[in-house]
């Protein structure tokens, strides 16, 4: 799952919403900086309504990455889309093509819903938009693995990218994932593979779709209700 995904419960939720995005945020801002369950559970009971919020939205992310990587949608989704890329990627002998295989189900999981809805991703950045990087930094120090200076800069950057709108649109797609690529100092993608960043998505992620989602968030979509952050959440840690 990826920020979309991870956020559709409480998209309207400022706090839960950037708590829910704040662990992939950190990976690519800072992936030294970590948030464990261990270290996020007790600021649940936090007298500060944000943290508690925050933490929720964490909380939420890590028990949804832990049912979805487990999980056999995912698994044969990944699997058959990392068999197309190997195609593609004959003698790539590095771990870019089981990395690809892996982030490109995320990514395609996030364009199928932006295609689906266009009122989510506006929903999102008002969220994003609302949230102070200096407090949220604050925070995450006194969870995290290892303090960062880093959220405050970076968030204020990555918030006003709208990186989320190029998901949609494969050349804009490509260049995203080249940018994660160079990022991880994996090689990247040629131009050839625009086109079929389009085909993958469409012939891999978009049949099962909504059985790469929770099922509360799955009902809440397919329901066609643009409500999906009034779906209730499973139980954190679940």
């Amino acid at each position: 799952m990826n920020y979309l995904a991870h956020s559709l419960r409480v998209l309207d939720d400022p706090a839960r919403c950037v708590g829910a995005c704040l662990p992939d945020m950190l990976s690519a801002i800072d992936r030294r900086c970590r948030l464990r369950e261990r270290n996020v559970r007790p600021l649940l009971i936090d007298p500060d309504p944000f943290t508690r919020d925050v933490m929720t939205g964490v909380l939420m992310h890590l028990d949804d990455d832990a049912w979805f990587h487990a999980g056999e949608p995912f698994l044969t989704t990944s699997a058959r889309l990392t068999r197309a890329i190997r195609r593609e990627l004959p003698t790539d002998d590095s771990h870019r093509v089981g990395f690809l295989g892996h982030i490109l189900v995320e990514i395609f999981l996030d364009r199928w819903l932006i295609e689906r809805d266009a009122t989510l991703l506006p929903r999102l950045h008002r969220s994003l938009d609302s949230i102070d990087p200096n407090k949220l930094e604050t925070l995450v120090n006194r969870a995290a693995t290892k303090p960062t200076e880093r959220l405050a800069p970076m968030y204020r950057r990555m918030v006003s990218e709208r990186f989320l709108d190029d998901y949609p649109h494969d050349e804009p797609l490509l260049r995203r994932i080249n940018g994660v690529l160079k990022r991880v100092t994996l090689p990247q993608l040629e131009p050839r593979f625009a086109l079929l960043l389009g085909q993958w998505h469409r012939e891999f992620v978009v049949p099962v779709a909504t059985t790469l989602l929770p099922p509360d968030v799955a009902n809440g979509v397919t329901s066609g209700s643009s409500d999906v952050s009034q779906e209730p959440p499973r139980e954190i840690g679940a």
